[in-house]
């Protein structure tokens, strides 16, 4: 057969059977045939030991200068070491970032992660990121995509950031997962948002106005006696409030509480006199394991955030979360002298740097210690003025 034209391939009739025509010229470049009469340019080539073919074009979109032109660019990848229809394939076979997500969770993130992670994996994947990223193939997925999606979320930079970093863990698994080539996770280079970090915690003055709101309306039974004891051991201890909310008497000693599971595994938190006599002051009920008794039922109080608000209203906190107490706790440890890497342990710290990050020394700590340095240099120094 002569070398592949337009003139050719315009006078070239359909058969009974589908048929392809080689050309001449170039090797493994050919027209195939159908019995419709539609005629669509080839290319053949051998890869990994198998023959492949590949569609270029049909005949009228392309002409056979272009066709031909295509298939030499398509035999240039496989002599590099390319398999131009085995890829094909594989993107088409490939997952959605949806679909790969529920992988995600089911096969890594239930297996290895905590309840709490899991959820705000979950809630991530279906409130930030699957809005913006869940079409996608994962074998298309681009930096611009990522940086597009950072970009589309700098309103909220923490959950911006946060989803970037479950995405670059999501594609990585990707890779383990054969769904991406090795080291092609595009998340790398995307540059995070600075996020302001909330340091407060109760200075002296509103750590003893907090305790009197707390007195009166404990006497007032506008909040129960568990309720008073769990704002107090979280101040006295320093715990998550997941581990004060769900403490179970079984897990209470005399000197410890000692935690099966946390946040960060098995924990051992010393337990202060004044902690130790607040839990011998708490009623048990035999039908109920928990410290911190709901008004009814079986279980643990449910919702401490409701009672807290009203309490930090009532003392003029407005902007104190709950979890500030465990910042107060830290702050006041170090401005003790507690050494920092002890306050890692007593709060069940993996890295010291997450400690430091809690103990934000009072004001008043610092103004102290700069006060000192200067009067130790200007004694060495004299007279000022």
């Amino acid at each position: 057969m002569p070398k592949l034209t337009k003139r050719l391939v315009d006078s070239l009739t359909p058969e009974l059977k589908e048929r392809i025509i080689w050309d001449d010229e170039l090797g493994g470049f050919g027209l195939r045939i159908y019995p419709t009469g539609r005629k669509v340019y080839i290319v053949q080539y051998r890869a990994n030991g198998r023959t492949r073919r590949k569609n270029l074009g049909q005949h009228g979109v392309l002409t056979a200068d272009e066709a031909r032109k295509d298939a030499k660019l398509i035999q240039a990848d496989v002599a590099r070491g390319a398999d131009p229809s085995a890829d094909r394939k594989a993107r088409l076979r490939s997952p959605t970032i949806k679909e790969l997500g529920k992988r995600f969770m089911t096969d890594h993130v239930e297996l290895y992660c905590k309840p709490t992670t899991q959820y705000d994996y979950r809630n991530l994947l279906d409130k930030v990121v699957n809005p913006i990223l869940g079409s996608i193939q994962v074998s298309e997925i681009t930096f611009e995509d990522i940086a597009t999606f950072h970009l589309k979320r700098q309103s909220t930079p923490y959950q911006a950031n946060r989803g970037v970093m479950m995405l670059s863990k999501m594609l990585n698994l990707a890779e383990d997962w054969s769904l991406r080539p090795i080291n092609s996770n595009p998340t790398r280079r995307i540059k995070k948002y600075p996020e302001l970090q909330k340091k407060r915690y109760l200075n002296d003055v509103e750590q003893e106005r907090l305790g009197a709101v707390l007195g009166q309306m404990l006497q007032d039974a506008e909040i129960s006696r568990y309720v008073f004891a769990a704002f107090y051991l979280l101040l006295l201890t320093g715990c998550r409030l997941s581990e004060i909310q769900k403490l179970k008497w079984d897990y209470v000693t005399p000197t410890h509480l000692e935690l099966p599971d946390s946040k960060t595994g098995r924990r051992r938190i010393p337990l202060p006199r004044e902690a130790c006599q607040l839990l011998q002051s708490l009623e048990r009920r035999e039908d109920n394991p928990y410290v911190i008794l709901g008004d009814h039922g079986e279980s643990h109080y449910n919702d401490l955030q409701k009672p807290w608000r009203k309490a930090r209203t009532r003392a003029e906190l407005t902007d104190v979360r709950l979890h500030d107490l465990r910042h107060t706790y830290a702050s006041v440890a170090v401005t003790n002298g507690i050494d920092p890497f002890m306050l890692k342990e007593i709060l069940g710290h993996k890295n010291l740097s997450t400690t430091l990050r809690y103990a934000h020394l009072s004001d008043d700590a610092v103004q102290k210690a700069a006060g000192q340095i200067a009067n130790r240099l200007a004694n060495r120094l004299g007279s000022i003025g």
